[in-house]
């Protein structure tokens, strides 16, 4: 999703410069967006791993699982983040490289930890979540403008139905790893239903701001309303949970939000493409 999302980012922004995103570099900016990601997730799961072996959807992971090592996993996250660093260094520019480590850092060093702590740690989690399309931008134009806001705003908003329906599947495997997620920490799942809620209903009007600030045409902004009215109406559906008969029926809501989520973000992000080519 990252790599989607920073493909998003660099693509746009090169259209902004008049230049085809290949002659810019596209493939070199992804490997170094690429390393930096799999270098905090490596990390991540080092730091996680004795949480990880307690939940049946993580723990046949590799350090985890004991398949490597946890020196073994410290070593491959730091040469990860390192080489994507350097990558970036030598094909993109400085700014992009900043913004790639401060988006690991936040990762790795205060979102991971801040999971056994509090639930606040999903909304701190959001923002190194939705640095892939700013990367993107940035490695095409080299300055933060605001239409690398939007597409920034938009990842944003998007991840909290899609993390409150992972959430609500995954509630007993939180709990018994000590991740302090909402459902887990206020289990009649109301909480959970109004955050979702709340962030879909404001995925209509974000998902309208690169139509504001002239990326693409009128046939964008009309598209995008129907997707993000289609995705509120799965997540109004997902509310369901609060009088599901059973347990089946409460995963099976959660789950249809989860697909809906993540067939959501590259179709609004491919619109947003095609109509941006469209208007110029």
């Amino acid at each position: 999703m990252v790599l989607i999302t920073g493909w998003a980012g660099f693509y746009l922004g090169s259209m902004q410069s008049g230049i085809s995103s290949l002659q810019r570099g596209l493939l070199d900016t992804l490997l170094g967006i690429g390393l930096v990601s799999a270098g905090a997730s490596a990390l991540n799961q080092a730091m996680e791993r004795r949480s990880d072996a307690r939940m049946i959807r993580t723990a046949d992971r590799p350090i985890a699982a004991g398949r490597i090592s946890l020196a073994q996993g410290i070593l491959a996250g730091i040469g990860c983040v390192g080489l994507g660093a350097f990558w970036l260094l030598m094909h993109t520019n400085l700014l992009t490289v900043a913004l790639a480590l401060l988006t690991a850092f936040t990762y790795v060093a205060i979102y991971t930890p801040l999971k056994r702590v509090t639930s606040l740690a999903t909304f701190i989690g959001a923002f190194p979540g939705a640095m892939g399309p700013l990367l993107g931008w940035t490695a095409a134009r080299g300055q933060i403008e605001w239409p690398a806001v939007a597409l920034f705003a938009i990842l944003f908003v998007w991840q909290f139905p899609h993390f409150m329906a992972i959430a609500w599947l995954y509630r007993e495997d939180y709990a018994r790893a000590g991740i302090r997620m909402l459902p887990v920490v206020q289990p009649d799942g109301g909480s959970t239903v109004a955050q979702a809620l709340a962030f879909a209903v404001l995925m209509i009007p974000v998902s309208l701001a690169p139509w504001l600030l002239g990326m693409a045409g009128i046939t964008y902004a009309a598209l995008a309303t129907a997707l993000g009215l289609f995705y509120l109406a799965y997540t109004i559906r997902f509310a369901g949970i609060l009088r599901a008969r059973n347990q089946v029926e409460s995963r099976m809501l959660a789950r249809d939000l989860l697909k809906v989520s993540v067939l959501y973000l590259p179709l609004l992000l491919t619109t947003l493409m095609f109509c941006a080519i469209a208007k110029h």
